[in-house]
């Protein structure tokens, strides 16, 4: 394991063996981040976040509470997660919100896929295993496996194989030849 001096690790974070975590990177504590990750430049991991094996996070990302990241993730630099379906500072008598004001909402992104760069993930979904979020997209519903989504809002344009190229259906990106070769489907 390599942590960066510059790094901020907290008491009470798990990190796994081979992964490695860059400049001005902040692990919060009860953090679970798997094997062999990498976490790029000013990465923000918040406190309960659970990270999979072979997760590579680019520069300025912030994974907040609630996320969770499965096996073999790639997420792009830049990409914004949320946690809060509702976000205001106050309540309407104009105090002070506290942990209790508010409603977590939670996300998943499945195995093996991939979130373009500056990308924005709205809470309470799941993006299936291998999908591809294309940069800049704005996912706000529940992405299948092997989904190609772009836009704000995302839509679905096509679907992907676990290598990441074009397919013309589900099926076949299902049972490309690269998915024989790697990671069980």
């Amino acid at each position: 394991m390599f942590i960066h001096p510059s790094a901020d690790v907290e008491d009470g974070a798990v990190i796994g063996s081979d992964s490695k975590i860059w400049h001005l990177c902040h692990v919060r504590k009860n953090a679970n981040i798997g094997k062999e990750c990498v976490l790029g430049r000013g990465v923000f991991v918040d406190a309960g976040v659970q990270i999979g094996n072979r997760v590579k996070i680019q520069n300025y990302v912030s994974v907040f509470h609630g996320v969770t990241i499965e096996d073999g993730v790639f997420v792009g630099p830049h990409v914004c997660f949320t946690n809060d379906l509702f976000p205001r500072a106050v309540n309407p008598d104009m105090s002070l919100k506290s942990p209790d004001d508010w409603v977590l909402g939670e996300t998943r992104v499945g195995a093996g896929a991939a979130l373009g760069a500056n990308s924005t993930i709205v809470c309470g979904i799941t993006i299936g295993r291998w999908a591809m979020v294309g940069s800049g997209s704005v996912v706000t519903k529940d992405v299948p496996d092997h989904a190609l989504v772009v836009g704000n809002p995302a839509r679905q344009i096509g679907y992907v194989c676990a290598c990441g190229k074009r397919q013309p259906t589900l099926e076949a990106a299902q049972n490309c030849e690269c998915s024989k070769e790697g990671t069980p489907q």
